[in-house]
């Protein structure tokens, strides 16, 4: 069993480590939660064959490629196509219909990892014939994986699960109709891309991100702290028009942090929210 001065140390190596890539490199992580922070770090100890955080420093500061590792190790990119397809039913049943009556709608998909929410996202409004009316910003920092985002392409062997969250969404067509099979990958179909905007955008350090009337964030909260998860939600109420939708994972809320007030509750169990009018404003839907 570790000592207590054993973990005392271990966390003031944690956060030079951090407070070193922060002025070296601009990217920030030390307001991710502490745990989720351990395990990835000691992922890169074990990688680096090193038993103490200290020694990662000079290797991540003096080498760029080790930082790339680093960077890779940070990056959030569980997901799948549909995921918790009840989430996008919910969205095709009640959000859209809401959405729906703007001209125009912008949505931001915001820590899209490699893409696979973008595309389910695209294949829902093509399905209500919506698709011409909507521009989707899909961003993420890891630049790696906006890049398998960008091609959209995918192993055949995730497609059967992705067929069945389909499946489970409310769907309206087949699957096999959004994508091509070559080889041992699937290609989305270049269609679905017609209207994304695939951009670098670090939501620990950027600003507002335009004017949104949706935004999708999901199982991504989770790895922040509450200081920074306020300060994301703060950057997600000031990027949404009165009216828009928030969605959030499933295992976050808006309970308790800096915005409760300013969001109703439009599906609690599916964590979908809209930001409030103000009180001189008329409500759409």
């Amino acid at each position: 069993m570790q000592s207590k001065e054993h973990n005392k140390t271990t966390q003031l190596e944690i956060m030079l480590l951090l407070e070193a890539i922060f002025q070296q490199y601009g990217y920030d992580f030390r307001h991710y939660a502490s745990a989720s922070l351990a395990r990835r770090i000691d992922n890169q100890l074990r990688r680096q064959k090193i038993k103490h955080v200290s020694e990662l420093i000079p290797i991540i500061l003096y080498n760029k490629d080790a930082f790339e590792l680093f960077l890779q190790e940070m990056s959030i990119t569980v997901t799948d196509m549909f995921r918790n397809p009840l989430f996008f039913k919910e969205l095709r049943e009640t959000v859209i219909p809401k959405l729906k009556t703007w001209p125009f709608v912008k949505i931001w998909c915001a820590g899209c990892a490699t893409g696979e929410e973008v595309y389910s996202l695209a294949v829902l409004l093509q399905e209500e014939n919506f698709y011409d009316r909507c521009q989707i910003y899909a961003t993420d920092y890891n630049k790696r994986s906006l890049a398998i985002a960008k091609d959209g392409i995918y192993a055949m062997s995730k497609i059967k699960n992705y067929t069945t969250n389909y499946n489970n969404s409310g769907a309206k067509g087949s699957f096999a109709d959004y994508y091509h099979a070559k080889y041992d990958g699937a290609k989305m179909n270049e269609s679905l891309k017609r209207n994304i905007v695939f951009s670098h955008h670090n939501l620990v350090s950027d600003s507002a991100f335009g004017e949104m009337n949706l935004i999708l964030c999901r199982n991504v909260l989770i790895y922040f702290n509450q200081k920074l998860q306020n300060r994301v939600l703060n950057l997600f109420e000031e990027s949404l028009c009165p009216g828009g939708f928030l969605c959030l994972g499933a295992k976050e809320s808006l309970n308790f942090t800096s915005v409760t007030n300013k969001f109703e509750t439009v599906a609690s169990k599916k964590n979908i929210f809209r930001k409030k009018y103000h009180l001189h404003e008329k409500t759409l839907g």
